[in-house]
């Protein structure tokens, strides 16, 4: 069975988890922990790259060791270091760092001390009130725990879309492989480019239903057949995530994908639309009595309608029919209107390559202008700059600029926003950077009013230029902070400043509901990749997808103008 990427991913997140509860080397965990984000997000399968001989400890953050655990798993599935510690200690203990307030000194405790080593067990020992025998377990840590286990045992698994496109490509294209078939297209929430997707629906066109199904039916991911018909299948990966086909005839692509792909709400309120015009649309296609009128298109759908056609990360009836009937649908923003980057790392601090290898691969990809925007000397986890290593930096870029063609870096930081709203370096190191990207890194569970009040006197100090993922929100890790994000997002333009569209998949941060905010309030957003490596750049493409959720159009985002006219706006958020 192939391996991907976010297989081996999870595997050392898993070796991570277990070390960490072992209380191993933090730099040996650490490493597992950077091989695993490198491979999540990584374009080119390492299975791949094996087959053709290729080098793998060329990718960051792989070494020898961890390049020799990666052929192994392609080579056997498995992972004899993570098969010892799993002897060592339960695998079942991993599934309770993912719980607010738990960590690996609490997973430890828990399970030497009450043999808890699953999330039920957990919720059985805060329901009895066993917890609180532990020390660092009071009544209001029992009770958090109650909810937070509540919450999670009732809540169905979702991939971050980075994670499902690892396993719904290969089978999309799996599908399509398969002689007569037509059109074979990933529809659901994975086309509406939700942040997380619960299952994949995918449709075939074809004559021939009975070999498509066959070729499902062999997939060698496959892990359970749940239903198998003629035309419709639904089945379970090995990975966990559900797969339901539709083989549809040709004549009804259009109307079977534009059920297949919109939310619910939106598709109720396409019926309602259909009903009051005297029409019935269904996966079928759009009939006038008992006379189908639509149906082989997308296009025909709509404009049976009398509506526009609607992209699909619009589709989850928040305005995108009215606005297709009135023709103000927004002509969202794509990949290709990016022109710089304005969020960026190497190693200076925690990055994978440096400054001239991350100018290249931006250039790579047709950008125009990169910001270098290391961490700030608090996190010293990082390797954070301190003013002097900063003003270093930026020493090297001047030179670096001074022969680099086709694109330009700029000197900035991710700087730290402290406890009291202060910045973690001094305004003389900051003034000299052409940008100041302010960061919230701790503190998560200020009140709402103290976190409010905090991002409020960041966003008034006169050298921060934008405000980087706003909520704080790490996807199935961490909530976003309780903060009243209508203020925030009122006061960057009262101030003039902006606000980051963060794209790491497991970021995607500016919400996209925040993003439709932040255009109506005529706030600018940065799509940024936070890359820590060469290949992060592709990350951008999530953030297009994040930014088109928000109905945002190349006009609304500040990275999509030159360089000449971002230095201006960035100066002119300096000067108010």
């Amino acid at each position: 069975m192939p391996v991907h990427n976010a297989d081996i991913a999870a595997i050392f997140n898993d070796i991570a988890d277990l070390l960490e509860i072992e209380a191993a080397n933090p730099f040996r965990v650490r490493a597992y922990r950077n091989a695993a984000r490198q491979l999540q997000t990584l374009a080119e399968d390492v299975g791949g790259m094996l087959a053709r001989g290729e080098d793998l400890t060329r990718l960051p953050g792989i070494g020898k060791d961890l390049a020799a655990k990666i052929r192994e798993i392609v080579e056997t599935g498995r992972c004899h270091a993570l098969e010892q510690l799993r002897r060592d200690l339960p695998p079942t203990l991993t599934e309770l760092l993912h719980l607010p307030g738990i960590g690996p000194k609490r997973v430890h405790a828990l399970y030497h001390e009450l043999d808890i080593q699953t999330p039920a067990q957990l919720y059985r020992a805060a329901r009895d009130g066993r917890l609180c025998e532990l020390p660092g377990f009071g009544e209001k840590t029992e009770l958090k725990l109650l909810d937070a286990l509540e919450a999670h045992l009732a809540t169905t698994r979702r991939f971050k879309l980075a994670t499902a496109r690892q396993y719904a490509e290969p089978l999309r294209d799996h599908l399509a492989g398969t002689p007569g078939v037509g059109e074979a297209v990933i529809a659901g929430s994975y086309r509406r480019r939700r942040d997380t997707v619960g299952d994949l629906d995918i449709l075939v066109t074809t004559d021939d239903a009975a070999a498509v199904m066959a070729r499902f039916r062999d997939y060698d991911e496959l892990d359970r057949v749940q239903s198998l018909g003629t035309t419709r299948a639904s089945v379970l990966l090995k990975c966990g995530l559900q797969v339901d086909l539709r083989v549809v005839a040709r004549e009804n692509y259009g109307a079977a994908l534009h059920y297949f792909t919109g939310g619910k709400a939106h598709n109720i309120a396409m019926r309602t639309l259909a009903r009051e015009r005297g029409l019935k649309v269904n996966e079928y296609g759009v009939f006038q009595g008992v006379r189908r009128i639509a149906g082989d298109t997308e296009e025909s759908v709509f404009r049976a309608l009398g509506l526009a056609w609607i992209p699909p990360e619009l589709r989850e009836n928040q305005g995108e029919i009215q606005a297709a009937a009135a023709g103000t649908l927004p002509t969202l923003v794509s990949l290709g209107d990016l022109r710089g980057d304005l969020h960026a790392h190497t190693t200076a601090t925690d990055g994978h390559a440096g400054l001239e290898a991350m100018a290249a691969a931006a250039r790579a990809r047709g950008l125009e202008y990169l910001a270098i925007t290391e961490h700030s000397r608090r996190l010293t986890m990082a390797h954070g700059l301190d003013a002097r290593r900063l003003r270093e930096q930026g020493m090297d870029i001047d030179r670096l600029n001074a022969k680099l063609k086709g694109i330009t870096l700029l000197k900035g930081i991710e700087v730290d926003i402290l406890d009291d709203g202060s910045l973690d370096l001094p305004d003389t190191a900051l003034a000299e950077l052409d940008l100041v990207v302010a960061a919230v890194h701790s503190r998560f569970n200020l009140s709402r009013e103290a976190q409010t009040r905090r991002i409020l006197k960041v966003l008034a100090h006169p050298l921060v230029s934008i405000l980087a993922h706003p909520s704080g929100r790490l996807i199935d890790q961490r909530d976003p902070y309780d903060v009243d994000m209508p203020h925030v997002i009122r006061a960057a333009r009262q101030r003039g400043c902006f606000l980051e569209l963060n794209a790491h998949p497991e970021r995607l941060d500016l919400l996209d509901t925040h993003c439709r905010l932040a255009k109506e309030e005529g706030v600018l957003v940065a799509i940024s990749s936070d890359a820590h490596s060469e290949a992060d750049f592709d990350n951008l493409d999530y953030g297009i997808g994040q930014a088109r959720r928000g109905w945002l159009e190349a006009g609304d985002v500040l990275n999509s103008r030159s360089l000449a006219e971002v230095r201006r706006l960035l100066k002119r958020t300096e000067r108010a």
